[in-house]
């Protein structure tokens, strides 16, 4: 059996290492290392993979939503509503511009934001909601756009672990998470499911004045060269790393059918363990299982994850902390809240290996060890 691991992107490069190297070998050849015709074409096929009017490429995905509110014009003072159930970048990036992140409850079952939580947060200085489809399962967009309209708010889609995602919306319209909101954003850090051989990300948006003021954002706030029409940042995804993604892009439904596969086989195994609950579906989100993540119940966590480990399988904990308890967030009232169902996730999540390449060995070996654990 080969060694377990949580992503197996070195398994995957040899599947696709040709087509890989000869575009990578491509750039090296153009010597056009930064924007040009690579990054261009993906840019494009990306547009039309998410269905949408606009891709910016950036740097990475902390960029990406950081870029976002500045397009927004989001100043200190502002508040947006978010998760505290998600990884620190989604609020991080609003930090950094000082505008306040106001926390509010996840959906037990799906662990994105509830809809009827974020409309009790909303106050005169709210500006946005940002929403996160954790672990690959789309937020209740439906329900989130009508409050964004109803109370004059933006939305912006931290998209970085649900890439390739189907939201079908209740008149049967189906969209892909990312191109819902006034702007969507990703990440292509390597072990996402659309992952690079380094970092990067990209923003989505079908507005032509918000798409060009994105652009202008991510390199200087200029229009051309040495003429800068607000303030920037410096914000690229080279062209080696456009050229890796382009490739990957072609394989990225396959990619998902694997780890829906996958998916079902830890199903199969544990839907009726008394101490586990599997991953929801909902009806409206075709789940791209970023990671597959089990909720425990009378069982002790961190000693199944030291189990495990002793056997060779890797595990994670996604995520042990939420936002609202770090100590960057409590100038921002992070101790003030309670959030009893996030507390509660954090408490019992755990996530295994879920990837690309795994095979029914390998599964068969990882579901063995957990229930040894959790029937003794």
């Amino acid at each position: 059996m080969r060694p377990l691991q949580m992503v197996d992107t070195k398994t995957q490069y040899q599947k696709i290492k040709k087509e890989v190297d000869a575009a990578v070998i491509g750039v090296l050849e153009s010597s056009q290392f930064i924007g040009g015709k690579v990054v261009n074409d993906f840019a494009q096929h990306l547009a039309t993979y998410n269905g949408v009017k606009h891709v910016i490429p950036c740097a990475n995905g902390t960029d990406a939503l950081q870029i976002a509110m500045m397009a927004l014009d989001l100043q200190p003072g502002d508040e947006i509503i978010s998760a505290s159930f998600t990884y620190i970048a989604t609020v991080e990036a609003a930090a950094i511009l000082k505008v306040k992140p106001v926390f509010v409850e996840v959906d037990k079952q799906t662990f994105c934001l509830d809809a009827e939580a974020i409309e009790k947060a909303i106050t005169p200085k709210t500006k946005a909601i940002v929403p996160v489809h954790l672990y690959g399962h789309a937020a209740e967009m439906e329900k989130i756009m009508a409050i964004a309209n109803k109370h004059n708010l933006y939305v912006i889609e931290d998209n970085a672990q649900a890439i390739g995602c189907d939201y079908t919306f209740s008149d049967g319209t189906v969209k892909k998470t990312g191109g819902i909101g006034h702007i969507g954003t990703t990440s292509f850090y390597p072990s996402k499911n659309l992952g690079a051989y380094g970092d990067g990300g990209a923003i989505f948006t079908n507005d032509d004045a918000l798409a060009d003021k994105l652009r202008k954002i991510a390199a200087h706030g200029q229009s051309k060269r040495y003429y800068h029409d607000l303030v920037g940042c410096n914000s690229r995804l080279d062209a080696i790393q456009a050229a890796i993604l382009d490739i990957k892009l072609n394989h990225l439904d396959e990619y998902i059918a694997a780890r829906r596969k996958a998916a079902d086989f830890y199903d199969k195994a544990f839907v009726n363990h008394p101490k586990v609950t599997v991953p929801y579906r909902a009806a409206y989100s075709k789940h791209v299982f970023h990671q597959y993540t089990l909720v425990l119940e009378g069982v002790d966590r961190d000693a199944l994850s030291a189990f495990l480990a002793e056997r060779g399988i890797p595990s994670m904990i996604y995520y042990p902390v939420p936002c609202h308890k770090q100590q960057m967030f409590e100038a921002f009232g992070g101790s003030s809240y309670n959030l009893e169902i996030t507390d509660w996730l954090t408490e019992r999540v755990i996530s295994l290996p879920i990837h690309t390449e795994l095979d029914e060995e390998q599964q068969n070996f990882i579901v063995e060890n957990v229930l040894e654990f959790i029937n003794k």
